[in-house]
């Protein structure tokens, strides 16, 4: 068997990750990837090969799933049976949160590991699932690299105006800024316009990543500008659970008038808020596209309104925009909420393409649109593989 890579993306109640051969020492194909999901509910392991054939489809109690660590074991050891014991070379890692202290991925050790230690209270509902897959393959398999990618790296190339907040410069400092999520994809995505729509690759460009989780990136040329999120995976656009841009005086009146616990606010915040907060029915954005209930059709106004609003700031922040880009779940398979957000962007010179736009694209504005929109799927996956091939093996100076 060729020697691979392992991506793990590794979530709060799921486990994604995906196998790369690698071919001639720098080129990487896609082997397999799969997941196990329903952690401590409905525990499932399914993995397919590059084809789309089912490799696993397996079921288990949730008592024996019951947690991150006893996934990764459930998940190793199918690993293990299918590479017929073979090792693979490296692991790369997706993990949320990399502070102002990790500009680009990095190989793993223990002060790498402190720092990312430290960084658990700026992403608690992510960080602690990306550091229970490291510690697993460190004791384990103890002289396998590890590298670790970070969805904020992509944004530190912005201009301090845009990472700062209205507060003292101490603040800032100490790390107090708008760090920005999601950078892989948004990394992946820049890294794909010359190939894809190569009219908008140096252009002024609007992403949005829609999925469970949420946000829209300015980029230029490909380098990133400003984004949605800020401080937290809270910030921006309103999300499955999460709440989105929120005025900080209603955590000061929950937290004082309403008397409400740090841990009541943080519940709140992240899992009972956003379009399940806003509908009370669900936050999978399918459920309420097919839902007749008035909260739910509010839910996805809502969710819209705040789409098409940041995309007039992000325009504002870019002095313009040649294109729009959406991906991610949502974005790659609603082609209903992409014609929404479209028809709100009118104003900017955007057309939408209808039969394009049911279709998928990958373009879906109409000839002669002065905004062109695509849909370009993400592969975050992809961009850890190679980030991880980069480190490991690295390129011979010329």
């Amino acid at each position: 068997m060729a020697d691979t890579i392992l991506v793990v993306n590794a979530g709060s109640s799921s486990i994604k990750f995906s196998l790369f051969e690698i071919e001639g020492g720098r080129t990487l194909r896609l082997a397999s990837r799969g997941q196990m999901d329903g952690i401590g509910t409905q525990p499932r392991l399914r993995a397919r090969d590059a084809q789309g054939a089912t490799l696993a489809d397996q079921k288990y109690p949730a008592a024996d799933v019951a947690d991150v660590p006893a996934a990764m074991t459930q998940v190793g050891g199918w690993l293990a049976a299918h590479l017929q014991g073979a090792v693979p070379v490296a692991v790369g890692h997706r993990v949320v949160h990399g502070g102002a202290e990790f500009t680009s991925p990095r190989r793993v050790d223990d002060a790498v590991l402190a720092v990312l230690e430290r960084l658990v209270p700026l992403a608690p509902l992510h960080q602690p699932s990306s550091l229970h897959p490291i510690r697993t393959i460190q004791a384990r398999f103890p002289r396998t690299p590890q590298v670790v990618c970070f969805d904020t790296a992509f944004h530190r190339a912005h201009p301090e105006v845009a990472d700062r907040y209205a507060l003292p410069d101490a603040l800032y400092r100490d790390g107090v800024r708008r760090y920005g999520f999601h950078g892989l994809s948004y990394e992946y995505i820049a890294r794909s316009l010359p190939r894809l729509a190569p009219e908008i690759a140096h252009g002024a460009v609007v992403v949005a990543h829609l999925g469970s989780g949420v946000s829209m990136c300015a980029i230029r040329d490909g380098r990133p500008v400003d984004t949605t999120m800020g401080f937290t995976a809270l910030d921006g656009l309103p999300m499955g659970t999460r709440c989105g841009q929120l005025d900080p005086g209603v955590l000061l009146y929950l937290l004082g008038e309403k008397r409400w616990s740090v841990k009541d606010v943080e519940h709140l915040l992240y899992h009972e808020s956003g379009l399940l907060g806003l509908s009370g029915l669900s936050n999978d954005v399918r459920d309420l596209l097919a839902s007749d209930a008035p909260a739910a059709r509010f839910a996805l106004d809502y969710f819209v309104y705040r789409i098409a609003r940041e995309t007039g700031a992000l325009a504002g922040a870019l002095g313009g925009i040649d294109g729009v880009v959406f991906t991610a779940g949502v974005g790659e398979n609603s082609p209903d909420i992409r014609a929404r957000v479209c028809a709100r962007a009118e104003w900017l010179g955007l057309r939408l393409d209808e039969a394009a736009n049911r279709a998928g694209g990958p373009r879906i504005s109409a000839p002669g649109s002065r905004v062109s929109a695509w849909v370009i799927p993400t592969d975050e996956e992809r961009m850890i593989a190679e980030h991880t091939l980069e480190i490991v093996a690295p390129t011979p100076a010329r």
